[in-house]
């Protein structure tokens, strides 16, 4: 994934979960630039004028890393994969404080909607879609988490279907049928399709 050898973070993680305390810091150097390169992925699903850049999208997120006490680390794909749930955190952390900002405005707040200014409605929508995202993936986390990890590494942490399946530890196949069956699942459950049909 990146320049540093696997062996050598790898190594570092061990001695983390054994109870070196410089770990964390020798860590970063090794893994800084892959969570760049997943931060920058998923920014870039983003507006363009995201208040949130790739730099403290991984500083925060590393932040989180640093206190899990309860991770017995074993491997950089781990590594990375907690890392990507905790990018999403972040982002939907995000969403869900401007999203509070939009709705205790200073009470005129309908003034703008009055000026259609659109990338102003964008920026709602998006943090809207986001928010939904995460509570739909907490939905599927309840009957199947292989599934919603999937999602989680590939969507907000932009692994690819090798890294998501060294993570997970299963194979590529499986990787790409449960994304692909989960796609689908998350399309019915945001679209509202199945409340529709009830519905009628």
């Amino acid at each position: 994934m990146d320049d540093a050898s696997p062996h050598d973070v790898t190594a570092l993680l061990l001695s983390w979960s054994a109870g070196d305390r410089d770990a964390p810091a020798r860590l970063m150097p090794l893994v800084y630039e892959e969570l760049r390169r997943l931060a920058r992925g998923y920014l870039r699903r983003e507006r363009a004028d995201h208040t949130l850049q790739p730099t403290a999208l991984v500083n925060e997120a590393y932040l989180r890393v640093v206190d899990q006490t309860r991770v017995s680390w074993e491997n950089r794909a781990q590594f990375f994969g907690l890392a990507a749930r905790l990018m999403r955190n972040v982002l939907v952390d995000h969403a869900r404080e401007r999203a509070a900002q939009k709705r205790g405005g200073d009470g005129d707040h309908q003034a703008p909607r009055l000026s259609l200014d659109e990338t102003r409605v964008r920026i709602e929508e998006r943090a809207a879609e986001l928010v939904a995202l995460d509570e739909a993936l907490k939905s599927l986390a309840e009957f199947d988490e292989r599934k919603s990890r999937v999602v989680e590494m590939r969507f907000f942490g932009g692994l690819s279907v090798e890294e998501t399946a060294a993570a997970l530890g299963v194979s590529d196949k499986t990787v790409m049928r449960e994304w692909r069956v989960a796609k689908m699942w998350l399309h019915r459950e945001l679209s509202g399709e199945d409340d529709e049909a009830d519905g009628r």
